[in-house]
Formats: structure tokens, sequence, C-alpha cells
């Protein structure tokens, strides 16, 4: 599916009143990052979407879009307030959207476990279709109660829990939101509404875990299922080592961690020779089983000559995506005689935080020497040693390979 013909819109402009708070609902936490990261993680892995328009409550506007910039990246186009209800925010949202899509996905902000895979397979069918959604069969028992007694037992046959993504080609969504609009029909989903104009909706089979979280229960369900992605016992975290080290040298700027660093001489490489990224490149890509650095970025590539190793990491990044993690926390320890790099570290965490997406609070960076011994004491170079741990992004690892 091409990417320059899909994008989404995220509506996450509710309230969390029904988890203790008058905060937004987007905003609360799970396992330390807001819930809206999650969903907007996995649609910005989705090679099928280009780009993301989220609507927000209105007073919450920038922490929104922070969050949305750290899960997304260049894929959020726009952050705008939301409506009075999800149907408002979901036209907010789609008049937002650049004029050059013409097919539309509407996902929802509360859903942290979507699978990567069926967000592209709802735009695929969407193009094909013209409207499309995820959708689960009913496979329980099901009855129709009245004031707590069992009235009557429906037949399940061909019966559906609906999800999102939803998507559809994008002159059939803005005519069913034309149409509610003027009629004053609410609907549940954008489905109905164009279910009203008579069209026709594929159902794609949906994931179980595609859960919505709705109540405080839903949350704790996420917490427990996004605990368990990791492979290994009780969730055991993937933990990555990386190392590097390059020779000091004239004529060359002194890169480490994203930042120049002044300096008499700096750091010999076939690209920026940053130690710092290279190492927690590699600690990375090693705890997502993805390689090396040399053999995602080969030294004998031309392409690479005095490459910024910053816009690489963004690359490892995206790659780690692709494969279900992010990174959770990087610690790093530059081993250096010279020059003294404790005025520059916070400096070089602000720098690999926003490469990553991450809040500055998991990057840590430490400066030592070796007190005279051996090349690097001997101010021959600069070495660089991190250690990297990951987490899920969004959907179980194994379902977005």
């Amino acid at each position: 599916m091409n990417a320059a013909r899909v994008a989404a819109v995220v509506p996450a402009a509710g309230r969390g009143e029904r988890f203790g708070g008058n905060g937004p609902k987007a905003l609360v936490a799970l396992r330390g990052r807001p819930l809206v990261e999650y969903a907007l993680a996995a649609l910005g892995a989705a090679s099928s979407v280009g780009a993301i328009v989220v609507a927000a409550p209105a007073d919450a506007l920038d922490r929104v879009e922070q969050a949305a910039r750290r899960a997304a990246g260049a894929k959020i186009t726009a952050v705008v307030p939301g409506g009075s209800d999800r149907q408002a925010s979901v036209a907010r949202g789609l008049a937002a959207l650049p004029p050059a899509y013409d097919i539309v996905l509407v996902h929802d902000g509360a859903r942290p476990l979507t699978p990567v895979p069926l967000i592209d397979a709802v735009a695929a069918a969407a193009a094909a279709y013209g409207a499309a959604t995820a959708a689960v069969a009913v496979d329980e028992t099901v009855k129709r109660g009245a004031d707590g007694w069992v009235r009557s037992t429906v037949d399940r046959d061909g019966l559906y829990r609906i999800q999102t993504p939803q998507g559809f080609q994008r002159t059939v969504l803005d005519a069913a939101h034309r149409e509610a609009e003027r009629t004053g029909f609410r609907g549940t989903d954008d489905a109905a509404l164009v279910e009203r104009l008579g069209r026709p909706v594929r159902l794609v089979p949906g994931s179980p875990l595609n859960l919505k979280v709705t109540v405080p229960d839903d949350l704790q369900l996420a917490e427990a299922l996004l605990r368990g992605e990791e492979p290994g016992p009780a969730g055991a975290p993937r933990v990555g080592l990386g190392f590097d080290a390059h020779r000091l040298v004239s004529g060359r700027p002194l890169i480490l961690g994203g930042v120049a660093v002044p300096y008499s001489r700096g750091l010999d490489g076939h690209s920026d020779a940053d130690v710092v990224a290279h190492a927690v490149m590699d600690a990375l890509l090693g705890a997502a089983g993805c390689g090396d650095i040399g053999r995602l970025f080969p030294p004998d590539d031309p392409a690479y000559r005095g490459a910024d190793s910053m816009r690489l990491l963004g690359r490892v990044r995206a790659l780690l995506a692709e494969h279900g993690w992010r990174a959770a926390h990087v610690d790093v320890v530059v081993m250096a005689e010279s020059p003294r790099l404790a005025p520059y570290t916070d400096a070089m965490r602000a720098a690999i935080a926003e490469a990553l997406g991450l809040d500055r609070a998991r990057i840590n960076i430490k400066a030592t020497t070796l007190e005279g011994m051996g090349a690097l004491g001997r101010q021959e170079g600069i070495a660089a040693q991190a250690v990297a741990t990951l987490e899920p992004a969004a959907g179980r690892p194994s379902e977005r390979r």
C-alpha cells in the first residue's frame, strides 16, 4: 500500500474521569508512557501510513503533541483541538488532513496493542472496497437482558465486535460526515455513518489483543499484556550492549552524542565518528537482535561518508519500530582523558533523547578518564560503552514482523 495515499485521524480528546482524575484520557499513564503513544507508535511503524492527525483536548494540545511526536515523529502533520464528542473530533481531524491523501484511517487513541499488520490490512481493504473495519467474530453466547433478568438469547451467528482502525476512501468519509452533520445523526463509529449512505463496509479480521482502554480494569489488562510481550520468563526485558572507539586526529571536529565539543582534535572515521551514538546504536540493535551498525551502515559505503550519526540513530529507531520495539532506557559511559566532557553530557542526553523519541530522564551519560593508562589514557582516542533496554512499541513483536 502506497503511504503517499494513506493518512490517519486519531480521536484522542476524551477526558479520563473513569481513571480517577479529570485529565485527558490520552495522557493516562501506561507503563510510564501516555496511553496515546502506543496507538501512534503502531501507526508510525505501519508502512501504509504517510501522515497522522491527532484530535486532542484543547487544554492539552502541547502535551499530546509532545507524546505524538515521540511516538510517530515526522508522520505527525497536525494536532488539533477535538470536538464535543468522538464524531466531532474525527471531523476536525479530517478537515486538517493534507489534501494529497485519498485513503483515511480512523483509529482510537486508546488502543495500545494494535498489531501493525492489521493497520496495513485495513488500509488495503479501504483502497480496494471503499470502506473497511477491523472486526472480531462474537464467539460467546449473547443474551438480551432488562431489569437484571435475561429476556432472550441472541443468535450470535454473523455478529462481530467492531474495532479500529477503520478505513475509507476520503470522498466516502467526507460525504458520510457531511450527511451526519446535516441530519444531526450521532454514530458510535465512522462505519455507522458510512452505512447510512448505503455503502457496504468490508470486514477485516481484527485481533483479540486490540482492546480499547475504557475503564481502569482495561488499563490493568493492557499493562499485563505488555509485560508479557517480551520473550523470556515473566516478561524479561531485552538488553543490549554496545561499544565503539576511534582515534583522535587533527583537522576533524569532535562530535560526541550529537554535540560538537570544542577541542583541538576530532575522531577519525568514515562517518562523523560519534562514538557515543555508535555505541548506543549497537546496544539497541543488539537488544533487538538486528545485528550491528557495521552491517546496517557499512563503513565502505560512500552514502555514509561524513554521515550525521544522529540521523543514523533515527534510522535505528525506525528499524526497532518495524520489529515491534522501542528504546526504554539507555546508559552510556564515555572514556576520554581529555577534553573534560561533564559540561556537555546534558546536551548529549537531550540530542539522543530527541533522536529516539524519549524523555531525557530515560537517557544517562557519564564521562570518565583512564587515569593515564593505555591508549585512551595517552589521549590517542576516545571510546564509549552503552547498555540499552527495549520495550514493546505496540502490538506483539511476533505480530509486527
